[in-house]
C-alpha cells in the first residue's frame, strides 16, 4: 500500500513538473511567425552551403551581391 502512495507521488511530481510550465506559456499569436523564424537562409554560390543571412558575409556589388559563409568563400568568388 505504501508503495503504491509514493509510485503515485512520484508520478503526479513529474507530470506536474512537465505540465505546468507547459500552462504558464503565453499562447502564440496567428498570422505573425515567432521572431526567432525571421531570419532566412542564404546560400553561398562558392560551396553551396546555407547560412543565415544575419551571420553571413557580404559580397560586393549592390543589393544583388551575394552572400558568403565566410571570408574566404568571398575571397574565391571575387579571384
Amino acid at each position: 500500500m505504501a508503495v503504491r502512495v509514493v509510485l503515485l507521488l512520484v508520478v503526479a511530481i513529474v507530470v506536474l513538473t512537465v505540465v505546468l510550465p507547459l500552462l504558464r506559456r503565453p499562447p502564440l499569436r496567428s498570422g505573425r511567425p515567432p521572431a526567432m523564424l525571421t531570419d532566412e537562409l542564404v546560400k553561398d554560390p562558392v560551396c553551396q552551403t546555407y547560412v543565415v543571412r544575419s551571420r553571413a558575409v557580404r559580397g560586393r556589388g549592390g543589393d544583388s551581391a551575394p552572400y558568403f559563409c565566410s571570408e574566404e568563400c568571398a575571397r574565391r568568388y571575387a579571384g
